[in-house]
């Protein structure tokens, strides 16, 4: 399928369908810890991408072949969902089809938008970004388009809240000595209060960030992080899930599309493609990136697969794909 995705095992949302509306790091911002790559160029301009019905047919197939091990359908994948002018309408289809809940995983900086928040009020549950609790760090961590501003930001999250009425829980991602000190997490805490979440998601970026320098906050900081933030609300704490690979037609087409969305380690895909023999696996990966179709990227002394037109910065080494010849 070309925009529809899993089930994948998510911590948050269970056995999660996903449908990835828009292109790779079709997205307005350029967030440094991002496991895709760097957005090149950046977008502001919102459209439909990807014809909705295309889409619509792909999610109403998904449900026909595995709808009773789906939990959540969920708009996410490899850009800024909302970029999608027709998120609403798309929304409202699933709505039509099926009972199952959905979520929309988002940056939430075009709420500022009337027309999208309306939009995206049949939504079960709305899961924002919010990763500084001010606009020096917001331009340093999310790196907006510069039509989008901190300030535009909150409020557009603020008119969200006062008229959404399903699950809010925003996602914090934590990146040590960045945002997780006890001055930055206490800023954070400060806009949480505002928006009055019901649930606050912390993540950190445990795959191969788009900038060598990012980390990942380390057990301080995330207790840290616990217990500033579970003043204004609970906190649910970061947790691995393995990959499920759906119905893929091939060994080759499975490997793409589970990197496509997630950078993982060999041990990790092999562990996903279980119904495939290890050998098999190994020889694949090699083809993949031998011709392209994949590239790899060192980390912290651990390789990842990763899609083709991933861009990440210079100081890894990397194998196969465009960024074969070329340093982000």
């Amino acid at each position: 399928m070309k925009y529809v995705f899993g089930p994948v095992p998510s911590r948050r949302l269970g056995r999660s369908l996903g449908v990835d509306p828009v292109p790779l790091k079709t997205c307005n911002w350029n967030c440094v810890y991002c496991q895709l790559g760097r957005s090149s160029p950046m977008v502001a301009d919102r459209r439909e991408y990807a014809p909705s019905g295309e889409i619509l047919s792909e999610i109403a197939d998904a449900l026909a072949r595995r709808g009773g091990e789906i939990d959540w359908i969920t708009f996410a994948g490899s850009g800024e969902p909302l970029l999608h002018s027709g998120i609403g309408g798309l929304i409202e289809g699933v709505k039509r089809m099926t009972k199952i809940p959905v979520a929309v995983l988002t940056n939430g900086s075009f709420l500022h938008l009337a027309d999208v928040r309306r939009a995206l009020l049949p939504a079960d549950a709305v899961l924002p970004s919010i990763d500084a609790g001010s606009a020096d760090l917001f331009k340093r961590i999310d790196r907006p388009h510069p039509d989008f501003s901190f300030e535009r930001h909150v409020e557009g999250l603020e008119e969200f809240r006062r008229e959404y009425r399903g699950a809010f829980w925003p996602e914090v991602v934590l990146l040590k000595g960045i945002n997780d000190t006890e001055r930055s997490l206490e800023d954070i805490a400060g806009v949480l209060r505002r928006l009055r979440p019901d649930v606050v998601h912390i993540n950190v970026p445990n795959r191969p960030p788009a900038e060598t320098w990012v980390e990942p906050s380390d057990d301080e900081g995330l207790m840290r992080a616990a217990a500033i933030l579970g003043k204004v609300a609970p906190v649910v704490v970061p947790g691995e899930a393995s990959v499920e690979t759906g119905v893929f037609e091939s060994l080759a087409d499975a490997i793409i599309e589970i990197v496509s969305r997630h950078p993982m380690r060999e041990e990790e895909i092999r562990r996903a493609l279980g119904r495939w023999p290890e050998g098999e696996v190994k020889a694949a990966l090699a083809d993949a990136v031998s011709s392209g179709r994949v590239r790899t990227v060192d980390r912290l002394g651990a390789r990842f697969f990763a899609a083709a037109g991933s861009r990440y910065s210079a100081g890894e080494r990397s194998e196969g794909g465009p960024g074969r010849h070329e340093r982000g």
